[in-house]
């Protein structure tokens, strides 16, 4: 029955980008496993130290939900390295606050983002890695900036570890 499936008339850009994506996801989370830290740790922890944010901000930013958020929080409060605070500018709101034990290991982790990203993109010659980065640069502040609304929710493939 193949012989009735459609021909492609372009690459499939959903697969290229998801399983590059998954790929490195998975190199992340190894790497950063080394240090006790999940991806989702490291970026609340990186996050957290740029400016006074609430928990809400921080899952906003790392794009999870109220109870990832939590637990994630929860995990670095018990390793010490983040604590809930009331916020300096609203005293109804509570901020994650990075300890200075929390602040060395996102120096730590940063280094460690920043070797797999450097990783992955010098396995690729320098002319075609520019073209790979300004091409999505482009993509992601033009045509794929902002998701498109649909009645049936878009499943992430694959989601964060």
């Amino acid at each position: 029955m193949t012989a009735m499936a459609p021909a492609r008339t372009e690459p499939d850009l959903s697969y290229l980008l998801d399983h590059t994506s998954h790929v490195l996801r998975t190199r992340m989370t190894a790497a950063l496993d080394a240090i006790g830290l999940t991806p989702r740790m490291h970026c609340v922890l990186v996050h957290a130290l740029e400016e006074e944010r609430t928990q809400a901000q921080l899952a906003e930013i790392g794009d999870m939900d109220k109870t990832t958020m939590v637990v994630t929080v929860d995990a670095l409060e018990k390793a010490g390295l983040a604590e809930r605070r009331p916020s300096s500018t609203d005293r109804r709101a509570r901020i994650i606050a990075v300890t200075e034990a929390g602040a060395r290991v996102a120096a730590e982790s940063q280094r460690i983002v920043d070797g797999v990203h450097e990783s992955a993109l010098a396995s690729l010659p320098g002319a075609e890695r520019a073209a790979l980065l300004r091409a999505l640069n482009l993509l992601v502040t033009g045509h794929l900036e902002t998701p498109v609304e649909s009645p049936r929710s878009a499943r992430r493939a694959r989601q964060r570890g």
